[in-house]
């Protein structure tokens, strides 16, 4: 390293530190519902990333790829621009022609739920594929695994669904059933990095998983997302998506590491055409920057303590409030522990006050509040007419649409931040009673 880029860095880690935010001030302060925690060695490796010039993926992309498919113990891991473009990649992956006959096309069913967010949803619909809703539950805001087994029918060939805030669906027993039925199970893990089902890391049951490093999210790139997988058929399939479609696996700036560029015969292309030009997927860009990689992989060493954070401040909440009239509290899966992603907080019809009220007094005393994502997706105008089924009602999640919210429990929030979002919920519920 060079004295100018060693200054360079010192100073910007210098300058982090003077960053710093002041005291906390109740009610002046903004206690915000998510966002991202960094240190000044997450902002030293950015910047060092852009000293270097690293402006596409490259030797930090790598290195981050390998550590987060280990940290999963899967053997594959692909970093790409947005949680929303590793769930496109991670279903369109299941449409490729060289998966053969089974692949999955037009007109065939994807079991999901019906409160959540979009672009878990968004993918069946681009690939022409028909979503099949189910219902959540009450608590944990996730489906069951007898709700999904209802919803197979001789369409369904795959199923996929994220775990709500954090909370893991009921992954190993639609892991079962998607087995017996032989179907693919897409994880939505972008909420849940570091929760457990049966001791097990969410993001190792299925097929694939996904998972965002948007600020709000429990690591963060800026932007950025991943999908992992531990079969190295679907993987290169997900690398030829992400870089155009193309049938070549060089990384960039290398040639020939198949050794054989030069002599391939690939659809009515001429013998010999170069392989590095030879497309098998109608593809995509969807890379990230190597700076977004040096950040989120500066970010990796910290996870064992974001995630108690999260638990942290989940438990404070739930323990200062959990007695109080009127309020649905969240619960966890039965055998899971959760890295929570927020604290769901639901305001019973019969309360004499409304959801509404609620946020509106946590919104004036500067706490940040945020809706279950889309509540009741089929009732969203994008969602009017599209091709669907939908099994049993959807009590529940009209419910969430209707009564549902939830608040911060991010690791950028103090136990005194916590305590002031207790003491300001606590005051105007029995204020109401």
């Amino acid at each position: 390293m060079t004295s100018l880029k060693a200054l360079i860095l010192e100073q910007t880690r210098k300058f982090h530190r003077e960053q710093e935010p002041g005291d906390f001030v109740p009610g002046v302060t903004p206690i915000l519902s998510s966002g991202a925690v960094l240190d000044e060695d997450d902002r030293a490796a950015f910047v060092e990333a852009a000293l270097d010039m690293r402006i596409a993926a490259g030797v930090s992309a790598r290195r981050f790829e390998r550590a987060f498919a280990a940290y999963y113990k899967l053997r594959k891991a692909h970093l790409v621009n947005s949680g929303s473009s590793a769930n496109l990649l991670a279903l369109t992956a299941l449409t490729s022609p060289k998966l053969g006959e089974a692949r999955l096309q037009p007109g065939d069913e994807v079991i999901t739920v019906a409160a959540g967010f979009p672009t878990t949803v968004n993918p069946i619909l681009q690939n022409g594929l028909v979503p099949v809703f189910v219902d959540v539950d009450l608590g944990t805001y996730n489906t069951t695994a007898e709700r999904v087994a209802e919803a197979i029918s001789p369409r369904t060939r795959a199923i996929m669904i994220a775990h709500t805030l954090g909370n893991p669906f009921p992954v190993a027993e639609i892991a079962d059933l998607a087995t017996e039925h032989e179907l693919f199970l897409v994880e939505d893990n972008c909420d849940a990095v570091g929760s457990t089902y049966r001791g097990q890391l969410t993001g190792t049951f299925g097929d694939l998983t996904t998972v965002s490093f948007y600020p709000a999210h429990h690591l963060t790139a800026g932007e950025g997302g991943c999908v992992l997988t531990n079969s190295l058929e679907l993987a290169r399939i997900v690398e030829s998506l992400r870089d155009w479609g193309r049938d070549c696996w060089c990384e960039p700036g290398t040639d020939n590491t198949c050794l054989k560029r030069f002599d391939y015969q690939l659809g009515t292309l001429p013998a010999g055409y170069d392989h590095k030009y030879v497309y098998s997927h109608v593809g995509y860009n969807l890379k990230a920057t190597d700076t977004q990689a040096a950040l989120v992989l500066s970010q990796l060493r910290r996870l064992p303590e974001f995630v108690e954070s999260r638990r942290r401040n989940f438990r404070r909440l739930y323990d200062g409030l959990a007695d109080l009239p009127g309020l649905l509290m969240p619960q966890a899966t039965p055998d899971s522990d959760p890295s929570w992603f927020g604290f769901p907080i639901s305001v019973r019809p019969e309360a004499p006050f409304t959801r509404q009220e609620l946020v509106a007094r946590l919104e004036d005393r500067k706490i940040g509040t945020r809706r279950l994502f889309a509540g009741n997706l089929t009732r969203h105008p994008a969602y009017q007419g599209v091709p669907c089924r939908i099994v049993g009602d959807l009590t529940n999640s009209d419910f969430v649409t209707e009564h549902t919210f939830w608040i911060g429990v991010y690791p950028g929030i103090t136990l005194e931040m916590a305590d002031f979002v207790i003491d300001t919920i606590r005051t105007f519920v029995t204020g109401r009673h």
